[in-house]
């Protein structure tokens, strides 16, 4: 399981586990795993130099050293404390007596450049989820210096100078080439503009059980490997085609048959057993040539809205989940189809694209609906009424945005959120390579399947963007230049993960 926690949930998971377990404890666990991706990243022989600050972040610090001490020449830089805590004291007293050297903090850019000299890894343990910003100028030639495009660095739980709450940086904040943040993943992390500082993100097991964690979180989540493939539904050995997965596809259009093909193959490709597809007369002759093994209705193109949303029902009435919006009209004939068939609708459905453009201003009629909404920024920006969403106000404008209107919505992003009112899961996978034409339609498609095998609204979401995220990183693999969505689609199968055992110590989440 991988716990989400805010900073001050945090600060009292581990509370609770100082109390069970001691700090001194909890600091030698944290210190083995630091020490544990140090070796990863350097060379045998290589200089280790880490800046601590004044507390259990820098403690931290001082207990990697104490294990690499033995190994690699390791320099520390840190003030003097006049009460160090009593973990602290004795990790700096283990890493005196592995050899490890000890100067006092530089305080200005000169000097701390000079300190980083000649090292092959830096640690970054100045400040933890405690950290208030901005840095104080006390520390600014430190997180300055810290820089991966000087040096590799390791952050030691946040890298110094992010908010972990929020993913807010500062000007001065340090650029890590990876990061170890213990116990559990910090909302900050995942967040823009955060992650360009974190680069590859680990999070490492230091004895806090799950149950502490579980008790100390809340309103915050991210799937796992293991608990991804715990919620994908499983076929009955006696399953028939519609009972593994029908849903129905609303999309395409003369314009943009391509929306609904690539709609079709995410929900064939994640498992659905029977797809149709119902677009307009003037795209089902496109739509046949690339699809075969689904069925594709065609729509009268200058029928009566309420005849072509009485069809559209018919069809509903066989599908478990509908998908709509990929590649359909804007015209306001299609508006009212739209509008009308997910007012009457009985079945779950996820709801993209251009029927996104048909409900603003309008969002009531889903109230009470099984749905999922699948915007973009521009798409959530005219759904909200509320203008531009910037990488700062969108964990506050979707939650309030899902608040207001009781919806389950999946907002698209370099980190994809999901809320439904309860939780806020954040998606951990994906990749640059899933920034191209089509691919969102393949997630509709992949969620209308997980709806239609049964899954509620929020975990079809948040299954399906850890499955998409899975697949676009499977197809980018073997494409690395030109992948298209058609082949994210076709490695949703190959891409599933095989989950980490139960005593894993350290976890990728993201990055190299």
């Amino acid at each position: 399981m991988i716990y989400v926690l805010a900073p001050a949930q945090m600060r009292a998971a581990d509370a609770a586990a100082v109390a069970r377990v001691g700090d001194d404890a909890l600091m030698q666990r944290a210190g083995a795993r630091i020490a544990d991706r140090a070796r990863a990243m350097l060379r045998p022989g290589g200089r280790v130099v880490a800046f601590a600050g004044p507390g259990n972040n820098g403690g931290d610090a001082y207990a990697a050293l104490a294990l690499l001490g033995c190994d690699y020449p390791c320099m520390i830089y840190a003030d003097p404390l006049e009460r160090p805590s009593a973990a602290r004291a004795a990790a700096q007293q283990r890493a005196a007596a592995a050899g490890v050297a000890s100067a006092a903090l530089p305080t200005d850019d000169d000097a701390a450049r000079g300190a980083l000299a000649g090292a092959d890894l830096a640690l970054d343990g100045l400040f933890g989820t405690g950290a208030r910003l901005p840095v104080g100028e006390r520390y600014a030639a430190s997180t300055r210096a810290l820089d991966a495009r000087r040096v590799p660095v390791l952050a030691i739980d946040v890298p110094s100078g992010i908010d972990a709450a929020d993913g807010t940086v500062d000007p001065n904040a340090v650029r890590a080439s990876a990061t170890v943040t213990l116990a559990a993943l910090k909302p900050g992390l995942l967040l823009d503009p955060a992650r360009d500082r974190v680069g590859a993100l680990w999070c490492a097991r230091i004895g806090i059980d799950d149950a502490t964690l579980a008790a100390a979180s809340g309103g915050y989540a991210a799937l796992g490997a293991r608990a991804f493939r715990a919620l994908l539904p499983r076929r009955a050995p006696e399953s028939d085609k519609r009972a593994s997965g029908a849903p129905l596809v609303i999309a395409g259009s003369r314009q943009f048959p391509g929306a609904a093909v690539l709609c079709a193959r995410g929900a064939a490709r994640s498992g659905a057993g029977y797809v149709t597809v119902a677009t307009p007369r003037s795209a089902a002759a496109t739509l046949r040539a690339h699809l075969i093994e689904q069925v594709v209705v065609e729509l009268d193109d200058a029928a009566e809205p309420e005849a072509i949303v009485a069809e559209l029902l018919d069809l509903a009435g066989h599908a478990g989940a509908v998908a709509i919006g990929p590649g359909i009209g804007l015209d306001a004939r299609t508006g009212t189809i739209v509008r009308t068939f997910l007012q009457r609708v009985p079945v779950p459905c996820a709801i993209d694209a251009s029927a996104l453009f048909h409900l603003a201003k309008q969002l009531e009629i889903l109230r009470g609906k099984p749905c999922v909404l699948t915007p973009h920024a521009g798409e959530f920006a005219r759904l909200s009424g509320e203008g531009t969403l910037t990488p700062a106000t969108r964990v506050a404008r979707l939650r309030a945005f899902v608040a207001r209107t009781g919806i389950t919505t999946l907002l698209k992003g370099r980190t994809t959120l999901i809320d439904d009112g309860t939780t806020l899961h954040f998606n951990t996978t994906g990749t640059n390579a899933l920034a191209t034409a089509g691919t969102g339609d393949v997630l509709s498609g992949i969620i209308a399947t997980l709806l239609s095998q049964g899954l509620p609204p929020v975990d079809a979401a948040r299954a399906g963007a850890f499955w998409h995220g899975l697949a676009g990183a499977a197809a980018q693999t073997r494409r690395p230049v030109g992948t298209i969505a058609g082949d994210v689609a076709d490695a949703l199968g190959t891409a599933l993960p095989v989950p980490p055992p139960d005593d894993w110590e350290a976890l990728r989440i993201f990055g190299a």
